[in-house]
C-alpha cells in the first residue's frame, strides 16, 4: 500500500464532497498502481512470449524454404515435450486426482491443435497482410468470451488500450500495402475463412486455459494439454501428413528448425498460463500483436532489410496500447473509498497497539 494512502485522515475526507474524495484518491492510487510489479511482469512476460512466437515464425519459414509443409507435425513435438515434462511431475511427484474433468482437456487439446493448423494452413491460400489483419479477430472474441463466461469487467481504459493496439496493427497492414505486399494468394476467400476460424479457436483455447489455470492447476493443464494434444496431432498426422513426412530428406538443416520450433513452442506453452493468471487472456492476445513487429526489427538488424517508416509508428502504438491496457490493474469491483477506510482503520489499530505497549 502506498505511503500516501496510509496517512489519509478522516478530516481529509470530511473537507471535501464524496466526488472530490473519490477523484483525489484515484489520483493518488493511479501512479503507484500503474507501475506496479504486476503490470511490469505482465508487460515483460508478454513481450518474451511475443519473441518466442516470432522465433517459431522464422523456423517455419526456414522449413517452408526447404519445401517442408507439415504444420501438425511441428506442433506434435511440442505436445510430446509438454506431456513428458509436466506429465512426469503429475505422475511421479503429485499423484493426485485431476482437479478438472478429463473431457475438458480432450476438448481443449482438439481446439488448440486445430487452431494452430488452420492459421498455418491459411498462408497457402491468402496473403500475409490478410492473415495479420484477420488474426486480430481473436481479440474481440476473447473480450466477449471472458465477459460472458469468466465475468470479467472491462473499464474504458482497458477498451481504449485494445483500440490503440489494433490501430497499431492496422498501420502495419497499410504499410505492407504501401510497400507493395499485394499478393492475393491462390484462393484468398478460403484463406480468410481459415484465419477467422483459427483466430476464433485461439480465443476459445486462451479463455479455456485462463479458466483452468485459475480454477485447476497449471502443471495439470500443461500435462493434459500435452497428452491429448499429442494424441489429436498424431491422428491428424496419420491422415493428412503421412506422405509429406515420408518425402522429407532428413538432414541437420531440416531437423534443426523442427527442434527449434518445438523448444520455442514448449517455452511458450509453459509460460502462457503464468501470464493468463496474472493479466488474463486479453493481455496475452494484445502482447502477441507485437510478434510481427519484432520480426520486422530482426529483418532490419539481422538481415539489413529496409521497411516502411509506418512500422515504427505501429510498433510504438501497440506498445502504448499495451501500457494503457495493463496499467493500473486492480480489482474492478473494489471501491477506492473502502480501500481508504481500511487503510485508515489499520493506521488506528497500529497506533492503539503502540500506545498499549508503551
Amino acid at each position: 500500500m502506498s505511503c500516501k494512502l496510509r496517512i489519509l485522515a478522516v478530516s481529509d475526507f470530511q473537507s471535501l464532497s464524496p466526488k472530490h474524495n473519490l477523484f483525489k484518491l484515484e489520483k493518488m492510487l493511479s501512479f503507484d498502481q500503474f507501475w506496479s510489479r504486476k503490470t511490469l511482469i505482465g508487460l515483460g512476460l508478454g513481450q518474451f512470449l511475443s519473441l518466442l512466437i516470432t522465433s517459431t515464425g522464422f523456423t517455419s519459414s526456414e522449413l517452408a524454404k526447404r519445401g517442408i509443409d507439415a504444420p501438425t507435425s511441428q506442433s506434435f513435438l511440442n505436445y510430446v515435450l509438454l506431456a513428458i515434462v509436466y506429465g512426469s511431475i503429475v505422475l511421479l511427484y503429485r499423484r493426485e486426482p485431476l482437479k478438472a474433468k478429463w473431457y475438458y482437456y480432450i476438448l481443449l487439446g482438439l481446439v488448440d491443435v486445430e487452431a494452430n493448423f488452420l492459421v498455418v494452413k491459411a498462408y497457402q491460400y491468402t496473403s500475409l497482410t490478410s492473415v495479420m489483419l484477420l488474426d486480430c479477430w481473436s481479440i474481440p472474441c476473447v473480450l466477449l468470451l471472458t465477459w460472458i463466461f469468466l465475468k470479467t469487467k472491462y473499464r474504458f481504459k482497458k477498451i481504449a488500450g485494445v483500440v490503440v493496439c489494433i490501430a497499431g496493427l492496422f498501420m502495419v497492414v497499410f504499410s505492407d500495402v504501401h510497400s507493395g505486399d499485394r499478393a492475393g494468394g491462390s484462393n484468398p476467400r478460403i484463406g480468410d475463412i481459415l484465419v477467422i476460424a483459427g483466430a476464433t479457436l485461439y480465443a476459445v483455447s486462451n479463455v479455456s486455459e485462463e479458466f483452468l489455470v485459475k480454477n485447476a492447476d497449471r502443471v495439470e493443464l500443461m500435462a493434459m494439454l500435452g497428452l491429448f494434444g499429442g494424441i489429436v496431432s498424431a491422428i491428424q498426422i496419420s491422415i493428412l501428413e503421412r506422405n509429406e513426412l515420408k518425402s522429407i530428406q532428413w538432414s541437420a538443416g531440416a531437423a534443426l528448425p523442427f527442434v527449434g520450433f518445438a523448444v520455442a513452442m514448449f517455452l511458450f506453452y509453459s509460460l502462457v498460463p503464468v501470464l493468463l493468471k496474472i493479466n488474463g487472456s486479453t493481455m496475452l492476445n494484445l502482447s502477441l500483436l507485437t510478434s510481427d513487429m519484432w520480426a520486422v526489427l530482426i529483418r532490419i538488424f539481422a538481415y539489413h532489410e529496409k521497411v516502411d517508416w509506418m512500422y515504427y509508428v505501429a510498433f510504438g502504438a501497440v506498445v502504448v496500447g499495451l501500457i494503457i491496457y495493463s496499467g493500473g490493474d486492480r480489482d474492478e469491483n473494489q471501491d477506492p473509498l473502502l480501500v481508504a477506510e481500511d487503510a485508515d482503520q489499520r493506521q488506528h489499530d497500529e497506533e492503539a497497539t503502540t500506545s498499549g505497549k508503551s
